[in-house]
């Protein structure tokens, strides 16, 4: 997309802070071949975001290997995606220039379009592998944050995704020479800046506040991760996240696509979208789901209560049970005590009886108690 004769000039980059750099590369030679920093970032944030994507997957107790399948072919996938999506949306250009579709160094990639076609992949591979889409989403996004928040970068050494003219203390300074002249407004034609012979545009750098942006998504998904409420719920806070922050980024950019026939950004109602859509609903689920929560503790509470009162009413019966038969059994041994007393006392009284008849006839010899109790009628005869 670049004319190759583009000189690029000294920048003083952020002219607030005082950051000067007297040479920003686009590429570089390593025994002959030449690699593109663009290029080079992006390869970078892809591998460290694979690296995490990993570390997830193993600190949630799924299979590396698969999420990292997932991940290259989501990737290969995406990049593909990416350039489709940013050449139909600038057709007018490419139709005159078919030879430059297949040009990928010089840039043009569409974020939107690799993340399209990077999730249609990854769903893919979950149905076909019978993997959960949405666990996986979960795992994957805050991968994917890092590497957009490191490959972001290499649209400062492309000089583009840079926003109007700001004098902000952090606005950043492009030579003039160094940028598609579609990319200059008027405002910044009106407001050029003139130093060591060279022009430059003074604009918002629109790359950095995506990267940051990213960075503290990329930790807020990291402090959110343990209490999830729900499969899906951190990716879909990515997208509506990063829909948010993209909506006010795509909105002072200078290097819009437009849908065909209008002069509406196609990512700018792209990012509205996930965060109408995506918002909204990680509210209501998330509210739905602490609900649900909470019905399912009142249950147990019920559950916990009625079974403690069952157990309770059974350990009184037992008790009642208890002291039903010890009272039986205590009447059971006074029953027997009476008994036996009465016994105690007939004995006595059978006792007393013989010592009376033994008392009464104490006069009369052994012999004759004998023969009267023997033969009493004739006792009394001989008497």
């Amino acid at each position: 997309m670049y004319d190759e004769q583009v000189i690029y000039g000294n920048v003083d980059t952020f002219p607030g802070p005082g950051l000067v750099f007297d040479y920003v590369p686009r590429s570089f030679q390593i025994f002959g071949m030449e690699f593109t920093i663009y290029g080079v970032l992006i390869a970078v944030g892809a591998l460290l975001g694979m690296g995490i994507v990993t570390l997830e997957a193993k600190r949630n107790g799924e299979d590396q290997n698969r999420y990292l399948d997932m991940m290259l072919i989501s990737l290969l996938v995406s990049v593909a995606g990416s350039r489709l999506f940013y050449v139909a949306f600038s057709w007018g250009f490419y139709k005159e220039n078919l030879n430059a579709i297949l040009d990928f160094r010089n840039g043009g990639y569409a974020l939107y379009g690799g993340l399209l076609f990077g999730f249609l992949a990854a769903a893919v591979f979950c149905r076909i592998t019978k993997m959960s889409f949405w666990q996986s989403a979960d795992i994957a996004c805050p991968g994917i944050l890092l590497g957009q928040a490191i490959g972001r970068w290499g649209n400062f050494f492309n000089r583009e995704s840079f926003g109007e003219y700001t004098n902000l203390p952090w606005a950043m300074q492009i030579p003039v020479s160094a940028v598609r002249s579609g990319e200059v407004s008027g405002a910044m034609r009106d407001n050029l800046l003139t130093i060591n012979g060279i022009s430059y545009i003074q604009v918002q750098p629109v790359f950095l506040y995506e990267s940051l942006w990213c960075l503290l998504l990329f930790l807020l998904l990291m402090a959110m991760r343990r209490k999830k409420k729900y499969e899906g719920e951190l990716f879909m806070i990515y997208l509506a996240g990063y829909g948010l922050g993209r909506f006010f980024f795509e909105w002072i950019r200078t290097d819009k696509l437009y849908i065909p026939g209008t002069k509406v950004g196609i990512s700018l109602v792209i990012s509205a979208a996930l965060f109408v859509i995506f918002m909204p609903t990680v509210i209501v689920r998330r509210v739905m789901v602490q609900k649900r929560a909470v019905i399912r503790r009142q249950r147990r509470k019920r559950f916990l209560d009625e079974a403690e009162k069952e157990s309770r009413n059974k350990k009184d019966n037992l008790d009642m049970e208890a002291v039903m038969k010890t009272e039986e059994e205590a009447r059971t041994e006074d029953g027997k005590q009476v008994e036996s007393d009465e016994k105690q006392e007939n004995m006595k009284k059978a006792e007393q009886n013989v010592n009376w008849e033994n008392s009464e006839y104490t006069h009369i010899p052994e012999q004759w108690k004998q023969d009267v109790g023997n033969s009493p009628t004739n006792s009394k005869e001989e008497l």
